[in-house]
C-alpha cells in the first residue's frame, strides 16, 4: 500500500507542471514601466494566486513607446491597466468596446506639489503659478478652473523637468504621488508640501482593469478569475510579504529600486489610494454607480466630457463589490 501511495504521489508531482502548462494563458498589459503601483498584479503572478484560480498570467509592461491598450484592441493581449474614468468615457464616445471591470485605485494619485509653507489649503494654490502638462490642462485642470476658480493664465506648461519649480518658490508643479515628491526630496534637498487632487474632489477611479466587451460576454469565468486574483494580489502586496513581486518589478524595470518601491507602498497606504471609501466595506477594486455618475457629471460641468455619452456602458461592477480578499488584510 505504501508503494502504491508513493507511486501515486510521484505521478501527481510529475503531472503538476504539465497541468500548470495546460492553464489558459492570459496576458495583462500595464500602462507604464513596472513600479510599486503595479505591485498587486505582480504579486499574484509571483505567489501563484492567478494559477490557483486557473490562469497562467504574464505581464507586459508599458512605457513611452508602448501602447498596450492598442494591443488589447488588436486582440494581442487580454486585459489592460486603464488610467482613469476619462479614458473609459472617451472609449464610449469613440465607439470602442472597452469595459472597466475593476478599479484598483479608489483615489487618483495626481498631486500638486509646492515649496514648504507656500499654500495651506488646495484653494491657496490659486496664488501660485502652476506647472501643468497639456494632458493635465485638458482634464483635471479644467475641473480645477470650474470647481475652484483657477485660471488659464496662472498655468504654465510642464515639460517634466522639475528645474523651473526648484528654482522658483512661487511655482507649484503637477506630479504623481510616489514620483515627484520623492524626486524633489532627493534632488532639491527639501520635502515639498503635497496636495492630492482626489482629496479636493477629483473623484475618478484610477488603475482600472479593462477588457473587451466580447471577453466579458464569452469568458465571464475568466474575467472573474483575473479580477479576483488581482484583488487578492493587491491585499497580499500591501499587507503581506511583497519581496518576490518587488524582484519581478525590478527585473522588468532595471531603473526601479527598492527604496522607490518602498516609498510608493508607503504612500499608497498612508493616502488610502487603494483602500479607502467604498473599498473599505466592499473590498479592493470596488466600483459604484454613484461614484462613476458623480465624476461623470463633474466632467460634464467642467466641459471635459460630452453630456450625451452613455457613461454606464464604460464599466461594469458585476465582478467586484463582493468583499473578495478582505480577510487577507492584516
Amino acid at each position: 500500500m505504501k508503494t502504491k501511495a508513493l507511486a501515486g504521489a510521484l505521478l501527481a508531482l510529475a503531472a503538476a507542471p504539465a497541468a500548470a502548462q495546460d492553464l489558459p494563458k492570459v496576458v495583462f498589459g500595464t500602462n507604464w514601466l513596472a513600479q510599486a503601483e503595479h505591485g498587486g498584479f505582480y504579486q499574484s503572478v509571483a505567489d501563484g494566486t492567478y494559477e490557483e484560480c486557473g490562469l497562467d498570467v504574464s505581464i507586459v509592461q508599458g512605457g513611452p513607446q508602448v501602447n498596450n491598450r492598442a494591443l488589447m484592441l488588436a486582440g494581442r493581449i487580454d486585459y489592460h491597466m486603464g488610467g482613469d474614468l476619462l479614458q473609459a468615457f472617451n472609449a464610449v464616445k469613440e465607439g470602442v468596446p472597452v469595459v472597466s471591470v475593476a478599479a484598483i485605485f479608489q483615489k487618483h494619485p495626481q498631486v500638486i506639489v509646492t515649496h514648504p509653507g507656500k499654500a495651506e489649503t488646495f484653494e491657496d494654490l490659486k496664488d501660485l503659478t502652476l506647472l501643468i502638462g497639456d494632458n493635465g490642462y485638458q482634464s483635471y485642470y479644467q475641473w480645477m478652473m470650474a470647481e475652484y476658480g483657477f485660471t488659464a493664465e496662472q498655468r504654465e506648461p510642464y515639460t517634466f523637468n522639475p528645474g523651473p519649480f526648484l528654482a522658483d518658490d512661487t511655482k507649484g508643479m503637477q506630479g504623481y504621488l510616489s514620483s515627484e515628491p520623492y524626486l524633489i526630496k532627493k534632488e532639491g534637498g527639501f520635502t515639498p508640501d503635497v496636495f492630492l487632487i482626489a482629496d479636493a474632489g477629483y473623484s475618478t477611479y484610477a488603475t482600472t482593469i479593462e477588457t473587451m466587451a466580447d471577453t466579458i460576454a464569452e469568458k465571464p469565468e475568466q474575467v472573474k478569475c483575473f479580477v479576483d486574483g488581482s484583488i487578492k494580489g493587491w491585499y497580499n502586496y500591501l499587507y503581506g510579504d511583497h519581496s518576490a513581486a518587488d524582484e519581478m518589478i525590478m527585473a522588468d524595470n532595471p531603473e526601479m529600486t527598492q527604496d522607490k518601491i518602498d516609498y510608493g507602498i508607503e504612500k499608497m497606504l498612508s493616502e488610502g489610494i487603494v483602500v479607502s471609501g467604498d473599498a473599505e466595506t466592499l473590498g479592493i477594486g470596488s466600483i459604484t454607480d454613484e461614484k462613476v455618475g458623480g465624476f461623470f457629471q463633474k466632467m460634464v460641468d467642467a466641459g471635459v466630457t460630452d453630456s450625451d455619452i452613455d457613461w454606464k456602458s464604460a464599466y461594469t461592477n458585476e465582478f467586484v463589490n463582493e468583499k473578495v480578499g478582505m480577510d487577507l488584510k492584516k
